[in-house]
Parts: structure tokens; C-alpha cells; sequence
């Protein structure tokens, strides 16, 4: 299963973030380190600001931090705050009126996967991942 691009842009700015989560980041250090356009990582910022996860600073020193310490911040909060965890608790072929009462042919097969999925991403925080990846940037 692959996140979609606005989860894992998220996800991928906080995890940069969070090697060192009392530094002040520039939007421009982020853009050039994560490879993510200016614009769509401002508007990711933005919603991370309004979630409460970071703040901005204004000015020509100012950048983003963490508002919240990373362990306080679970992934499943991260994409729930972006998009919403319904994107990857539905019907893994789209159907509306897919339960267990009335099933699509993966159904049985997808809630399993799902159930595994949705325990990762509301079990871990920012600071339960190894950082070891975020070294990568």
C-alpha cells in the first residue's frame, strides 16, 4: 500500500523536522532538502500550523517548528490532519456499499491488510521512526 502524495510529503517534512525538533526550518531549506515544490509545501505548512503540530515564525529569520514534541504526534493524526484517514479505510476498490454484510471480492483480504495498516499509523509517533531514514535527506 502506498500513502498518497499529500500523506507522504507530510510526513516527510516532519520526519526532516524532527531530527532536530528545537531548530527553526526556512520553507526554502525544506523545498531544496525534500525536493517538494514551494508551493505545495507552504500549504502543507499551513494546514500542519492550523493542526498544531508546528508554528510559523514571520520574517526574514522566521521559518516552522514543532508546536507539539514528536512523540506526541502519531502518524494516523499526520494524514487524518492532511486528508483524512477515510482514504485508506474504505473499500479498497471504491465501492460505497462494501461491509461485512454485503463484501466486494477483495473484502476479506483488504481488512485484514487495513486492520494491520491503521495499527502502525495510529501506534507510532514522529519519534518511534528511525531516524536512520530521515538521514537519507
Amino acid at each position: 500500500m502506498k500513502l498518497t502524495n499529500t500523506s507522504e510529503y507530510a510526513l516527510r517534512i516532519l520526519t526532516y523536522m524532527a531530527k532536530e525538533p528545537t531548530r527553526l526550518y526556512s520553507a526554502k531549506s525544506l523545498v531544496e532538502k525534500l525536493k517538494i515544490s514551494d508551493k505545495y509545501l507552504r500549504r502543507l505548512m499551513t494546514t500542519l500550523s492550523k493542526q498544531g503540530f508546528i508554528y510559523s515564525v514571520q520574517g526574514r529569520d522566521g521559518g516552522y517548528s514543532f508546536k507539539m514534541q514528536p512523540s506526541e504526534i502519531r502518524l494516523s493524526d499526520v494524514i487524518d490532519a492532511v486528508e483524512g484517514m477515510d482514504t485508506y479505510t474504505g473499500c479498497v476498490l471504491g465501492f460505497e456499499e462494501c461491509s461485512c454484510e454485503n463484501p466486494c471480492i477483495m473484502h476479506s483480504t483488504w481488512i485484514k491488510v487495513r486492520q494491520e495498516f491503521m495499527e502502525v499509523f495510529i501506534n507510532k509517533t514522529l519519534a518511534d521512526l528511525d531516524f536512520e531514514l530521515a538521514k537519507r535527506y
